[in-house]
């Protein structure tokens, strides 16, 4: 038995038995994958433990109790936070294990702040727990709960933003009347509003102190109202006699409302003096009074369900309407004052001196807030005066700039932050309810109206969020489209849809964030409350979409269509053209079904495509809406098998495309379009099944080692190395000066398996063998165990002596010069290289071309970094139109992986005529969120045996690892030269188009090269036949 416990911070395992005699647990840690086994550190080791090189062996301890006889080993990871823990157990005289593997202990169920793994950043347990348990007593009144809610937050303030979430989750619940908000027990209006003011100074402190948690504090204080002293609350109970009174209503309704407010006051009662109000204003309808209750949620049940039930319809005397309206409206801004935080009136009022505020009942002075601009003041006056115009241009302005003058007194501390707080609150709620309130009369075809409140609503965004980077540099960027408008220009279009789909990414990024992070929480604490399972489901969605992000997407979706038009893009971006027949399968991911086999033609439509993926073999079609670059791998890989690969634009045509689950279709390209017809299965030959379900059966021939582990780049031969290595080794001498390649040396062929041979590594070799024999077997799962394997890999001297001398001699700086943990990384780069021979993808590429997958070798190629610019990659055969006259690129900004690898977004474009290299036309601008960044440093490049075949797209299977980690850079286009200068876009694009013809030229059949932009100059790092 396992028992895991925490003791006084501790992280505990207790591993126990009914073993008898000598029972050693022989014993390893895993700190970054399940499969990982190592020592564990010496301090943690329990009493009557043997260190091992990677093991631990602890001899269990007897224990007898009045139940019974049992062995234990009780282990301290005291606060190490580790994957697991592995084992197996020696016991009379044989090995105790899980049917042939080790025992896992996952860790990641549990760890030291009591948080349970859920997709990443996890739940506080006992967080939940304790809100669980204090239920009954928060359900007593609001008093209660608040008071609770002060208690809780302020020990799980620490815990960051998840412990956040947690009051988050619990709040919203109670706000969304999925918990009780007063069950037998009376409490006066006073009580209420000073601990609502208690739990509010609390979030303000959290506000200051704590700014990446401040977008979940704004959330939390959406769910509640200010509250304030208890003279603020007193008035609810003294007003409403006042009211009664001076209006000859003591009866009835306003008095079984009076008693409900004596004795528990709530956000009900906002929604009832505002249903009375206009009840009242339409000469006493009836039907008024229910129709404003029922629009806000309240039924008659649930006033029927008050502990002072309201059970009467209100029948007030005609002849006090205008007494009522008058005091029912300012009654009305004493319950906002409490409940109502994010109210726009009760916020503006709060922190505005309105000394004639409430004449009628004591004439209350509300606080002044000092500090405020005369430009906000007069913001704020405007959209009180305004805030219901028909015509909402002016009044969207005004909020705005009422909240960009209102955000640099949010980041002070001072004695009414939490005022201010409620009023950008209301101000960000009205900026949504107004943009709603005019869609219906914005006028679409009006191109420049819809950049202008979309300019607003961006804004608006930013405002509201943190860790929000990347939505700025958009806003940046579409304030610049705005400026430069052309009416139907298809440049300007394309440029302003570049950012619309980064303004998409953003959006994508926070809902999965929410997801990942609320989600969890809301299960679970869901579960414990017993909340209704349709709104668990749907709590993070609906938090996403009432929130400034919902705007944004609307206007976004109407804009996405007219933006295509002028830019003459279609629906779709079909990156391998190819007509096919087939039957519809749908996949959230490309990459969970990457390893099927489909018997029948099958056309996959896939929510994302990373670029990284295999296409599974049956498949005839990749239809997705995600973004994947022209050149990333799967786009190669689905050209080069002649899959039809298609990225579509329209929301519309992929929902229905997803409908045909399981249909038989047909897709016929139109220009750049996509005609989808459905057809009966009986029209879908298996003739149409994709190339790349039947092996190629492409020979591999194993390389031996040579007796040499490193050689410089004149060494370089198709026997030593493979033809990244060769092709460089080509160019050298024969592209002009002003073309720069990197000085190189390689690590040949066969040290991998050479060094695996040697005794220090014995033990790794055997365990290699044994884990390639299960994945043989058919268990791919084993693939990770080898790789994990090969990064435990002893360097020989020999090699650290060959290369260090090959590198020196090329003048590439050795990484041993500067201190060991330096060479380290670059031996732990090395072995990544080699590791990823067996990475998942690759090893079903091979299965796939029939090459066995044991006549791969890998050699790797050495070069310096040269911290770029800008990346790019040239096919010199237009892979889109198949056009050989025409030069196709892609660049990036910072280093290439982000173009290469599973990156979002999408890099810059252009084509030029190998005959007016002068002239090159763009044809996409960028929308790639991330720049790679990397200072001077050395890449350790994948060259095996087995990429650059001909008719086989291995290029990219295989991992180039850099020896240090690249910077990840927000990107910010507003002021690159690549994009706003048009005369050094121009030299540039033309620049690294003449490169491709010329290298093109030298081996005289189209290419694929990647390189880099420095300081103006081009450089080549690799260059291969374009399949």
């Amino acid at each position: 038995m396992i028992f895991l416990r925490i003791v006084r911070g501790d992280y505990r395992i207790l591993v126990a038995g009914n073993t008898k005699g000598v029972t050693v647990l022989h014993w390893g840690v895993s700190k970054s994958s399940p499969r990982e086994w190592l020592a564990p550190p010496p301090e943690i080791l329990p009493a009557k433990s043997k260190l091992l090189d990677v093991a631990c062996q602890s001899y269990f301890t007897d224990m007898s109790t009045g139940k019974g006889f049992f062995q234990f080993v009780d282990i301290n990871l005291q606060q190490r936070k580790f994957v697991g823990m592995q084992f197996v157990i020696w016991s009379g005289g044989s090995w105790i294990n899980n049917n042939g593997t080790n025992f896992f202990v996952d860790l990641n169920l549990l760890n030291l702040s009591g948080k349970v793994g859920h997709d990443g950043k996890g739940i506080i347990i006992w967080l939940l727990d304790e809100i669980s348990a204090r239920e009954k007593e928060a359900e007593k009144s609001l008093m209660h709960r608040f008071n609770i809610a002060t208690e809780v937050t302020e020990r799980c303030k620490s815990e960051g933003e998840v412990g956040l979430i947690g009051i988050l989750v619990w709040l919203r619940f109670m706000a969304c009347r999925h918990l009780t908000w007063n069950k037998n027990y009376n409490v006066k209006p006073r009580e209420i509003s000073e601990a609502k003011d208690k739990f509010t100074n609390l979030l303000q402190r959290i506000y200051l102190d704590q700014p990446n948690d401040r977008e979940i504090v704004r959330l939390i204080m959406e769910c509640i109202g200010r509250g304030g002293q208890g003279h603020v609350g007193q008035r609810i109970r003294d007003e409403i006699l006042w009211l009664q009174r001076n209006n000859d209503c003591m009866g009835g309704m306003m008095e079984e409302w009076h008693q409900k407010l004596h004795n528990n006051s709530s956000p009900d009662d906002v929604i009832i003096c505002e249903a009375l109000i206009n009840y009242v204003r339409c000469d006493f309808k009836i039907d008024t009074y229910w129709q404003t209750l029922t629009a806000k949620g309240l039924t008659k049940d649930i006033l029927a369900s008050y502990d002072r039930p309201i059970l009467s319809e209100p029948h007030l005397r005609p002849a006090t309407k205008e007494g009522l309206i008058r005091d029912l409206t300012s009654y009305l801004k004493t319950l906002k004052a409490v409940h109502s935080g994010s109210d726009l009136e009760s916020a503006i009022e709060t922190c505005l001196d309105f000394s004639k505020g409430h004449e009628f009942i004591g004439a209350v002075r509300t606080y002044t807030v000092g500090g405020l601009s005369r430009k906000l003041l007069e913001s704020l006056h405007f959209v009180k005066a305004h805030i219901g115009d028909k015509s909402i241009g002016s009044l969207m302005e005004k909020l705005l700039e009422s909240r960009v003058e209102l955000h640099p007194l949010l980041l002070k501390s001072h004695g009414r932050l939490k005022d201010l707080l409620f009023l950008d609150l209301a101000l960000d709620s009205a900026v949504r309810t107004t943009m709603e309130r005019g869609y219906k009369d914005l006028n679409f075809a009006n191109l420049p109206e819809i950049m202008f409140f979309t300019s607003l609503v961006l804004e608006n965004f930013c405002l509201s969020t943190v860790n929000n980077e990347d939505i700025i540099y958009c806003t940046k960027d579409w304030y610049r489209v705005c400026a430069s408008y052309k009416p139907n220009d298809v440049h300007w279009a394309l440029q302003t849809k570049a950012i619309l789909d980064r303004v998409w990414l953003a959006l994508v990024d926070r809902s999965h964030h929410y997801q990942k992070m609320i989600q969890p929480t809301v299960q679970y604490l869901g579960g414990l409350l017993s909340v209704k399972k349709w709104a668990v489901d749907i709590f993070t969605e609906e938090l996403i979409r009432a929130g400034s992000a919902g705007n944004l997407s609307v206007l976004a979706n109407r804009l996405d269509p007219i933006l295509r038009k002028i830019a003459n893009l279609g629906c779709w971006q079909v990156i391998s053209p190819e007509e096919v027949c087939g039957f519809v399968v749908t996949a959230n991911e490309l990459v969970s079904i990457q390893n099927k086999v489909y018997e029948k033609p099958t056309i996959i439509i896939a929510n994302k495509v990373t670029g990284e993926e295999e296409i599974p073999d049956g498949a005839v079609a990749v239809l997705t809406s995600d973004m994947p670059d022209v050149l990333a791998h799967v786009s190669i890989r689905a050209r080069n098998s002649k899959v039809l690969f298609a990225s579509c634009f329209d929301q519309n045509i992929f929902k229905d495309l997803k409908l045909k689950e399981g249909k038989a279709v047909s897709v016929r390209l139109r220009s750049t379009n996509l005609i989808i017809t459905d057809i009966s299965g009986s029209d879908v030959s298996l003739k149409t099944l994709s190339s790349s379900s039947t092996p190629l059966g492409l020979a591999l021939k194993k390389k031996s080692f040579s007796g040499k582990y490193a050689i410089s780049f004149e060494e370089f031969t198709s026997e030593l190395v493979g033809a990244k290595s060769c092709n460089i080794r080509f160019l050298w001498g024969k592209v002009p000066s002003w073309i720069k390649l990197p000085v190189s040396v390689a690590l040949t062929f066969g040290v991998f398996e050479n060094i695996l041979s040697e005794d220090m590594n014995k033990d790794l070799a055997n365990n290699i063998s044994g884990f390639s024999k299960l994945v043989d077997s058919g268990d791919l799962s084993q693939l990770q165990a080898i790789q994990e394997t090969v990064l435990q890999l002893k360097a020989p001297p020999r090699l650290v002596f060959e290369l260090r001398s090959k590198m020196k001699s090329s003048g590439i700086p050795w990484p041993g010069d500067e201190r060991d943990e330096t060479w380290n990384r670059a031996w732990q780069a090395i072995k990544k290289v080699w590791a990823s021979k067996w990475n998942e993808r690759a090893h079903i590429s091979c299965k796939k071309a029939g090459m066995k997958h044991d006549n791969l070798c890998m050699a790797i190629l050495i070069q310096e970094i040269i911290s770029a610019d800008y990346s790019f990659v040239i096919h010199t055969k237009n892979p889109l139109s198949g056009d050989a006259s025409e030069i196709y690129t892609e660049i990036v900004k910072g280093v290439g992986e982000t173009l290469v690898g599973a990156y979002p977004g999408k890099a810059m474009s252009f084509v030029t005529k190998k005959s007016n290299l002068k002239s090159p036309t763009v044809i996409g601008y960028p929308s790639k969120q991330i720049g790679l960044y990397i200072k001077r440093s050395i890449i350790f490049r994948s060259d095996s045996n087995g990429e650059d075949l001909k008719g086989y797209a291995g290029a990219g299977l295989y991992d180039s690892v850099p020896m240090d980690k690249e910077e990840e850079v927000v990107l910010d286009y507003c002021n690159d030269r690549m994009i706003v200068d048009k005369a050094f876009q121009n030299f540039l694009f033309s620049k690294i188009a003449e490169t491709g013809k010329i290298i093109e030229g030298l081996y005289g059949c189209a290419q694929d090269i990647e390189g880099v932009v420095k300081n103006g100059e081009v450089y080549v790092v690799q260059s291969r036949p374009q399949i």
